[in-house]
């Protein structure tokens, strides 16, 4: 007996028995026998070709059948439904066919059953892999769209605090001129200096934001001029000693070849990136605890590295404190203070740095074995800072060179 002819003998049991293993109510088995009637007649015609492609058009119509909800779900639902069209069929052969005629179905239809499951299966992972993705990218349409909403708060609101800041500060300094100098010690004197010491943190947060707003926006500018590090780190020494000080901390500073070399930089913008990270550090390590700066001169590149016997950065977190408003611990426990041992900050401090050093085409980056309170592993920043010999702007490079050019003569 020829395969065509067994298939088509054991057709009608094969459809009723194959419509009540996938569907056990009489709603709907109507037009499930319909497909399976259609699926029958591409099979047929698959094996009296050698060709089981016959069937592939409609493996991929059932496979984009699938709604939303069923590809959320991990599982492969078509499968499982193939699995049990072909377990039946070989369950109907055994059943009607002789042995012999049985097993040489079985033959004949393996390829064929074969290449059917296959398809089916990497249709729908191929479905599920574009909805994944779709998925995926309207996640990030929403990141972006939450981040650019993020970015216009901060700018709208810094400038609309700068106004009634600077109305205070103001007043503030009015009221002092009318205190003679003899009342230096009245209660009225004490509570100026307080509302001086909140209005100036709150300006440097203000200022803060403004920056982060210019570096989302692709709007900070930067002022090239001749730059040596050595003195940005004799200063950032001389401003930040005080600080570490009153924490009982030690700030050391190691002189490395080439630090003392001129370069082309936004001098006031990298000493800004570089005392955030010194009172980051100040910040992150107990009372009598050290700090060490020092740095190495690679090609093109100088790098300034500032380390600290601190808490240290689990591995983790160590790319979080560079995004905006990405400070570590729960917001719950937060507490203020710009060089208290953990006290908390907006987290914009080592946002800006980063935007700052990478408008000069330079990076930062920190090295930490982990976050230990007791045994204090600590955490050293690398900043690195690309080596000028001129201003990038021509023509900033051009007035510099004629400047030394009059020097010279």
């Amino acid at each position: 007996m020829r395969v065509s002819e067994m298939l088509k003998e054991i057709r009608g049991p094969w459809l009723k028995r194959v419509s009540h293993t996938l569907m056990r109510g009489e709603e709907g088995r109507e037009a499930l026998e319909q497909t399976l009637n259609r699926y029958y007649d591409l099979l047929l015609q698959a094996v009296a070709t050698g060709d089981p492609g016959w069937l592939k058009p409609l493996l991929i119509e059932w496979a984009s059948l699938r709604t939303e909800d069923e590809l959320q779900e991990v599982d492969l639902s078509l499968s499982p439904v193939m699995a049990a069209m072909i377990g039946e069929t070989f369950n109907v052969a055994r059943e009607v066919l002789e042995p012999e005629a049985a097993l040489e179905l079985y033959e004949a239809l393996l390829p064929v059953y074969t290449y059917s499951y296959t398809e089916i299966a990497r249709h729908e992972i191929l479905l599920r892999v574009s909805y994944v993705s779709s998925q995926l990218d309207k996640v990030k349409d929403e990141l972006q769209r939450l981040d650019r909403s993020k970015s216009d708060f901060i700018s709208v609101a810094a400038h609309e605090l700068k106004t009634p800041l600077t109305l205070i500060e103001g007043y503030a300094a009015m009221l002092r001129e009318q205190i003679r100098k003899e009342e230096e010690t009245s209660p009225i004197v004490l509570m100026l200096r307080g509302v001086n010491n909140g209005t100036t943190r709150l300006g440097e947060i203000i200022n803060d934001m403004i920056d982060v707003s210019l570096i989302d926006n692709n709007l900070l500018t930067l002022s090239f001029q001749p730059t040596w590090v050595n003195r940005l780190i004799e200063h950032l020494v001389e401003e930040t000693t005080t600080l570490a000080t009153d924490r009982g901390q030690s700030i050391d500073v190691i002189p490395f070849d080439g630090w003392e070399k001129q370069t082309f930089a936004d001098t006031e913008r990298i000493f800004q990136a570089l005392r955030n990270v010194m009172t980051n550090a100040i910040k992150y390590t107990p009372d009598g605890g050290k700090i060490t700066v020092s740095g190495r001169t690679l090609p093109g590149f100088l790098e300034v590295t500032i380390s600290d016997s601190g808490i240290g950065i689990d591995p983790e977190d160590q790319s979080m404190i560079f995004r905006k408003f990405g400070r570590l611990g729960a917001v719950a426990t937060h507490s203020s203070g710009k060089t208290k041992f953990k006290g908390g900050g907006p987290g914009l401090g080592l946002p800006i740095t980063k935007g700052i050093l990478e408008a000069h085409g330079g990076t930062i980056w920190v090295e930490s074995d982990g976050y230990d309170e007791q045994a204090l592993p600590g955490a050293t920043f690398h900043v690195l800072l690309p080596l000028r010999n001129e201003p990038p702007d021509a023509k900033a490079a051009k007035l510099f060179r004629s400047a030394e050019e009059n020097l010279d003569s």
